[in-house]
């Protein structure tokens, strides 16, 4: 194969049309989008399969529409650009693959979701389902509850067409004035403020618990917005609009200038996709989309709903039988009672915890709340990519600044759909006297990296975590991710050059241990992917596992096949879209891939080569948070570190093997680009019957009573 490296500067983050890919990469290249579709797909399997919950099902079909609200502001507008062969034939092959996907939505709620809900006495009805005194009730709480938050509009050379805001439900229809013989259009914006489903109770039991759309109850009521007028077309529509700000940052003399305008144009960016409700009037529906200036493939008529999103709420009911069992993360055993005692644990050993079955707020969270509280500290340091509302980080670090003791945040302002958020922290902290930067000019700041510095004896002793998810108490519940605690000078002194770097004006961080990216990330790891290539053309055992979310970067996969090539066994843990095809003969043919979708979001990356040992304690392991996507490694600050403790060794390893024995929630990627979702064999046991996710929950209880 010729080297990737020519085609790094034409690709940009891939995915987009006319790839110039390494010669021999075309045979196993698969498109980045359509894999996304693939991976969204298993979501949409999480819905149907009767094994889940059935309000875990409802939860699954909320997060596949949320999962394509995203594919849709970040990737359609990509997708759309030019006129050429190629992009005509990707938006079809899209739009094909994604068709039958919202079909089996639709039918999924309307034969699975509803009926199995109304069997535990849970109703959700549509407008011409109700009873008339259950009508009567909802059109009493549309006086009162609704009407006054609705602003009815109409459609004339008088008044505009109004302005649509991003994933916003409307009802456009025509209204018809017979004392003047005008007919114009009308548009009633659905409000995002009030709660998307009405309660009513009406007819209803005990127990039992009835509720209608909000837009259903709008549907109702709507010729009281309209006195005298006559109704008709009336369309429920949805709207997507591309959320990619192109702005130039070369000669930005305001980085957070030019952020708070990244978020305004956000919201007058183009449209890219319109979602029907069932019923949608023809006319009005040609209006909407010339209005947008949208072709017909940007089109999707749907089955039942336009938005799946609202079914979150339904999570909140009191019905334990109908969801997962409760979880509660469990406060590791090595970890003191004593939260000062925290930092002489780290000092005895490195620490390895994995969240969500370690809990995030005794470790993580207790890690810089201990630091700000502990009169030993000196300075405390964190990169801040999502840290969410209410963070309790962002309160230590104010907490620790207004002590007096030396704070620096690196906060990423640009993370998206996060900008205001951070952009409000940021202030938080500078307002206490902290220090705060946006990281280095056209990189994202990405990494999960907190730095302690503590005052000992006559020195300093420096305190790390490095992890491969954010610094987010909510997202730490949900999301599967590792986090290394150590004070081993080889990684922390690497630490302190990557701050200094981060906050301070230099070429490059000197760092011999850790990985960064964009510096020493990828030279890094494709030598130890082609040291693994030599040793096994030197007759010595070679492996390589690696558990990442994403795998799209062409010098890695090309990497990865010469590995295979080789003879190199090579387990991949992808759990999101895979553009590496398995299987393909002289090519990936010892390459296997396969993807975990269950109740948490499998989210860490590990990365483990053997070096020449059958011992996996003997061989390498690495985490942190760079996928090998080429923007992880060439566009954004990342960090990825060694774990040289034995013990943390073996639990690494536990965690990639459980995945790979994994017969419940594992699906294998196909040579045929298709994944296949397995099924345990009769008599399995462990992670072969019961999963990934239940086999660490299991495992977490055992030690902790153990």
């Amino acid at each position: 194969m010729a080297s990737a490296t020519a085609a790094m500067a034409s690709i940009g983050e891939l995915g987009v049309l006319n790839i110039s890919l390494p010669e021999g990469l075309e045979e196993i290249w698969i498109d980045r989008d359509l894999s996304w579709l693939e991976f969204n797909e298993r979501v949409l399997a999480e819905a149907l399969d009767d094994r889940v919950p059935l309000l875990e099902r409802a939860k699954f079909l909320a997060i596949f529409t949320a999962n394509l609200d995203e594919f849709f502001m970040k990737r359609w507008a990509v997708v759309r650009e030019g006129d050429g062969a190629g992009q005509r034939a990707l938006r079809e092959a899209l739009r094909d693959k994604l068709i039958p996907l919202l079909d089996r939505q639709a039918d999924c709620y309307r034969n699975s979701i509803k009926p199995g809900l109304a069997e535990h006495g849970i109703f959700l009805r549509y407008w011409h389902e109700l009873t008339e005194r259950q009508q009567e009730e909802a059109s009493r709480y549309f006086d009162s509850h609704i009407s006054p938050a609705l602003m009815p509009l109409v459609i004339d050379p008088v008044h505009p067409f109004p302005f649509i805001s991003n994933l916003s439900s409307s009802m456009v229809f025509r209204v018809h004035d017979p004392a003047k013989g005008e007919t114009m259009f009308a548009r009633v914006k659905v409000p995002e403020v009030l709660k998307a489903w009405v309660n009513l109770t009406a007819g209803i039991e005990p127990g039992q618990r009835l509720f209608v759309p909000l837009y259903e109850v709008i549907h109702g009521n709507l010729d009281k917005l309209y006195s005298g007028m006559e109704i008709s077309g009336i369309t429920i529509v949805r709207l997507t609009r591309d959320a990619e700000v192109e702005l130039d940052e070369e000669h930005v003399t305001d980085y957070r200038a030019l952020v708070k305008e990244e978020i305004r144009k956000r919201r007058y960016e183009p449209v890219v996709r319109l979602e029907f409700r069932p019923g949608a009037d023809p006319e009005v529906r040609e209006k909407l989309r010339e209005r947008f200036n949208l072709d017909e493939i940007d089109l999707y008529d749907m089955g039942e709903r336009v938005n799946y999103i609202p079914l979150f709420e339904l999570l909140s009911l009191p019905l334990p039988k109908l969801k997962d069992p409760e979880w509660t993360p469990l406060a590791p055993a090595f970890l003191p009672k004593n939260p000062a005692a925290f930092f002489g644990a780290i000092e005895a050993a490195d620490l390895l915890v994995h969240h969500p079955y370690d809990s995030f707020d005794s470790t993580v969270e207790r890690f810089i709340s201990a630091a700000a509280d502990d009169p030993h500290t000196v300075a405390i340091k964190m990169t801040a990519y999502r840290v969410g509302d209410d963070t309790p980080f962002v309160k230590s670090l104010i907490r620790a600044a207004e002590r007096g003791k030396q704070v620096a945040c690196v906060m990423e302002i640009k993370a998206r759909f996060d900008e205001e958020r951070n952009l409000h922290w940021a202030a938080e902290l500078e307002r206490v006297g902290a220090h705060v930067t946006f990281g280095v000019p056209g990189l994202k700041t990405h990494a999960k990296t907190a730095l302690v510095v503590r005052k000992e004896g006559d020195g300093l002793r420096c305190y790390v975590h490095i992890g491969t998810g954010n610094y987010h108490v909510k997202t730490a519940r949900l999301y599967a991710d590792c986090g290394l605690f150590t004070c081993d000078p080889r990684i922390t002194n690497d630490v302190v050059n990557l701050f200094h770097y981060l906050t301070g004006h230099s070429d490059r961080p000197h760092c011999s241990t850790l990985l960064v990216a964009p510096l020493t990330m990828r030279p890094k790891l494709l030598d130890l992917v082609h040291r693994e290539t030599k040793h096994k053309k030197a007759g010595k055992y070679a492996r390589i596992v690696a558990k990442m979310n994403q795998l799209e970067d062409p010098e890695m996969i090309e990497a990865l096949c010469q590995a295979s090539e080789a003879g190199v066994e090579i387990d991949l843990i992808v759990r999101g879209f895979c553009c590496l095809r398995p299987g393909v003969p002289g090519n990936s043919e010892n390459i296997r891939i396969r993807s975990i979708i269950g109740r948490f979001l499998e989210h860490s990356r590990i990365f483990y080569f053997a070096n020449g040992h059958h011992d996996p304690a003997k061989g390498e392991f690495l985490i942190g948070s760079a996928d090998w996507m080429y923007r992880n490694l060439s566009k954004r600050i990342e960090v990825v570190t060694p774990v040289f403790d034995t013990n943390l060794k073996h639990r690494l390893w536990e965690i990639l093997d459980i995945n790979l024995r994994d017969r419940r929630e594992a699906w294998v990627l196909g040579s045929d680009g298709r994944y296949t979702q397995l099924r345990p064999e009769e008599g399995a046991t462990g992670p072969e019957a019961v999963g990934t996710h239940q086999t660490l929950m299991n495992l977490t209880l055992h030690r902790a009573n153990g």
